[in-house]
């Protein structure tokens, strides 16, 4: 049974996707507002087809410029965050060649970064912060790659430059960086424990297919998703403090609704991630 239903989903998610690619690439050659909605519109179908169930806290920022720091787990984040709202993402530059993947990611106007050139680095934040300066809301996944979905890795500062570039081009332009959590917390209904949530998460060397086909298959994930407080970001906003704010903020929602309890933020510079959510041998996957 489980088959049969992964086998229709990827059917009719296919004939949407036919529908609204071609769209989607008229929109983008001739820069039409349409072009970030119909994005928005694959990603809430996609979720409402597998079965994702997202449960929202809090409300995304409805000032702009506007960069969202978020965990990484999975490429499931991508379509959960995608349904919430228009937007697009920053991506590793790997990802645009990738099969299918890379042409949605094309196609929903990600900024693309090679890591390996850090002389670059530079370049990515203006082009960046000239989208944000445009209106778009700018997701960055902040840890620079996914885990197993038990932890939240430290953040990269490199890229939250971005915002302070935004803010730099005007000097009377009020930029704003929002801190967002996801966590999966059920399968089928029932509490994922720690020793499950890898299934949904994809990090490391996982294949690619048989992951997003044992998604097809289960689906029926909860998903809690919990926005932080905007942040206001000027000229002269530390970027190594911002990106410190923002993991801990991260951290500690994700926590509370892992635990499913409330949060609990810490302030003192000597505390770390928690080692309720060690797990050396995962983390280090995530990270390779």
């Amino acid at each position: 049974m489980a088959e049969i239903k992964a086998v229709l989903t990827i059917l009719v998610l296919t004939v949407v996707s036919l529908i609204l690619i071609p769209l989607q690439w008229v929109a983008v050659k001739l820069n039409l507002p349409i072009q970030k909605h119909l994005p928005h519109l694959w990603h809430k179908i996609a979720t409402g087809l597998v079965g994702i169930r997202i449960h929202q806290d809090g409300q995304p920022a409805a000032e702009r410029p506007l960069l969202i720091a978020a965990n990484h787990a999975s490429w499931v984040d991508i379509t959960v965050i995608g349904s919430l709202m228009p937007l697009s993402f920053i991506a590793k530059s790997e990802v645009s060649g990738w099969p299918v993947f890379g042409l949605f990611a094309k196609l929903q106007r990600t900024v693309f970064v090679n890591r390996t050139r850090r002389s670059q680095t530079a370049e990515v934040a203006d082009t960046i912060a000239g989208r944000m300066a445009e209106g778009d809301a700018m997701v960055l996944f902040a840890e620079g790659t996914s885990n197993d979905g038990n932890c939240v890795l430290p953040f990269r500062s490199a890229l939250l430059g971005a915002a302070t570039r935004a803010a730099g081009h005007d000097q009377d332009t009020t930029v704003w960086v929002q801190p967002l959590s996801i966590a999966y917390q059920g399968l089928f209904g029932m509490p994922m424990g720690r020793v499950h949530r890898p299934h949904v998460a994809w990090y490391g060397d996982m294949e690619l297919a048989g992951h997003l086909w044992g998604i097809f298959r289960h689906g029926a994930l909860d998903v809690a998703i919990q926005w932080g407080e905007p942040v206001r970001v000027d000229p002269a906003t530390d970027r190594k403090a911002l990106t410190l704010q923002l993991e801990r903020e991260v951290r500690a929602l994700t926590m509370a609704a892992l635990r499913q309890k409330p949060v609990e933020r810490f302030d003192s510079d000597e505390i770390d991630a928690p080692e309720f959510f060690s797990n050396e041998e995962k983390t280090a996957k995530a990270g390779a």
